[in-house]
């Protein structure tokens, strides 16, 4: 018996992106939600569902610029509640306007970011740490591959992210590498019997290359005045 392998899966969906309004304390205020569904993996920082795991949804969640409040993972899963989407999921927010957010593909890598550049600088600062997050500025990056990668590809998919991230910002003529409280999301599929995981998502892999363009075109373009 031949074994049979599956076809490649070329899209991702990530695009089709559905744009949330509230009213908070008398702010208008957007959100950005994509409804993956079910056979993805995740690799998150997200204040919410972060870590590694399947996940079944994305929100990116503008807050107020003086947002106090100490419970945020709550505060995005009421969010995503509200707004219908089940099961495990990653939540990130910005004080950034969400609807200002840019998107690219690459050869079927999506990417779409928000970017809030208020508070900016770089990584290796001199300045001290603290054991709590910053200010809500943050660029938040999401970027879906519609291929499955291993646990140390995910990891190595967030690095090449991250880099691209701070060439756009470059690009973009900004003198930083970043905000205080970045924070990126990297889906891939779950694997299917029989496909291929691909091991490696550095910049001159396949699939690396394709999410660092991705991912530079989106922030360049949220980034751009």
């Amino acid at each position: 018996m031949t074994a049979v392998v599956p076809p490649p899966r070329t899209a991702t969906g990530l695009r089709a992106l559905q744009q949330l309004d509230r009213v908070e304390e008398g702010e208008r205020l957007h959100a950005l939600l994509w409804r993956a569904g079910a056979g993805w993996r995740m690799i998150s920082s997200a204040v919410l569902g972060g870590g590694i795991g399947e996940r079944a949804w994305v929100l990116n969640a503008q807050v107020s610029h003086g947002y106090r409040r100490t419970d945020p993972e709550r505060h995005l899963a009421d969010l995503a509640r509200e707004a219908g989407a089940h099961g495990p999921g990653v939540g990130l927010m910005t004080a950034a306007d969400v609807t200002g957010h840019g998107r690219a593909d690459d050869g079927g890598a999506e990417a779409v970011a928000t970017a809030g550049l208020g508070v900016r600088g770089w990584a290796a600062s001199p300045a001290g740490g603290t054991p709590v997050p910053d200010r809500p500025g943050t660029i938040n990056i999401v970027v879906a591959l519609p291929v499955p990668l291993t646990d140390a590809a995910l990891v190595n998919a967030v690095a090449t992210a991250t880099e691209a991230k701070v060439q756009a910002l470059l690009d973009a003529g900004y003198d930083c590498s970043g905000t205080p409280t970045d924070a990126v999301c990297v889906a891939v599929r779950v694997a299917r019997p029989g496909e291929d995981v691909h091991s490696f998502a550095g910049p001159r892999s396949l699939w690396g290359a394709r999410l660092a363009r991705a991912v530079h075109g989106a922030v360049r373009t949220a980034a751009m005045p």
